[in-house]
């Protein structure tokens, strides 16, 4: 999977409540009448006196509240707990959220490896091969070959790598605005990055997995006089995964449009801004 087969080239308010300030709701516009009584000097009735007993049930509940905070940013509770230990029945992880798995340490060049031998591990792999796959470095053969080599079996390798070859041909590389050996122009730089957004298992087992890798991806050339600006994609890349001495590999792959969010109303960057970012903004080591 390369983003160059993309081109051709393979807030309601709850019911019942309201802030409206002429509203008669919480007292903000309520009226009192007073009616008149024989006997009132002033024409109202005079108000009974405060009972002494009512102001001293205030403040003991006043003085509870306070106890009651104050013991409670303390961590008061059961010592068993641990004081700040999450309790058994807490809710797990939803199915979207990430695991909270160490990232994989081991890397084979610029790719990650030593992936773990579970679920998590398929889509971790998956998501950093997606990534090892819509890199610049995939527009260089001796580059593109150390990629597919490390993340594919040795078998699917084989047979794609001639391919592969042939369909990054000078001319296509041409097209791109490179030269024969992938590089840009003086002065222009290249963009073409994966960014996985999220992955899910399709199946799996201890010894084969398929993984989707939802992804955003740039690709263009950022410079002066580039007919090929930097754009955006949105697509799906599904992966067959075999473990493989101590590590998932790729067997075979493919990749579909979408699903692609309605567009933002940001203004696009200059070419000058995208080619500073793109230089200073380093990419991630993927774990689910």
């Amino acid at each position: 999977m390369s983003q160059g087969d993309e081109r051709g080239y393979g807030g309601n308010e709850p019911a019942g409540h309201t802030d409206d300030p002429y509203s008669t709701l919480g007292g903000t516009r309520q009226t009192r009448t007073r009616m008149h009584r024989s006997g009132d000097e002033d024409g109202y009735g005079r108000r009974p006196a405060r009972n002494s007993r009512s102001l001293i049930m205030v403040v003991g509940v006043v003085v509870l509240l306070i106890a009651a905070i104050a013991f409670a940013n303390q961590g008061g509770g059961d010592s068993s707990s641990g004081g700040g230990e999450p309790k058994s029945d807490a809710a797990g992880a939803g199915p979207t959220a990430a695991t909270g798995t160490k990232p994989v340490q081991g890397k084979n060049g610029t790719i990650a490896s030593g992936f773990a031998h579970d679920e998590q591990g398929a889509q971790s792999a998956a998501a950093n091969y997606a990534v090892a796959l819509g890199s610049v470095d995939m527009f260089n053969k001796d580059s593109r070959h150390d990629i597919v080599n490390t993340i594919y079996t040795s078998k699917a390798a084989a047979e794609l790598t001639a391919p592969q070859d042939s369909a990054y041909s000078a001319d296509f590389l041409s097209n791109m605005g490179l030269d024969a050996s992938g590089r840009a122009p003086q002065g222009s730089t290249f963009v073409s990055r994966t960014i996985p957004v999220g992955t899910k298992t399709v199946a799996y087992s201890t010894t084969t997995a398929t993984v989707d890798v939802w992804y955003t991806g740039l690709i263009g050339m950022s410079g002066p006089g580039s007919t090929d600006p930097v754009s955006t994609s949105w697509k799906t890349w599904t992966a067959e995964l075999a473990w493989v001495d101590g590590d998932w590999k790729i067997t075979s792959d493919k990749q579909k449009d979408g699903p692609a969010p309605v567009p933002g109303d940001v203004a696009a960057s200059t070419s000058d801004e995208i080619s500073k970012a793109v230089e200073e903004y380093g990419g991630f080591t993927y774990a689910r």
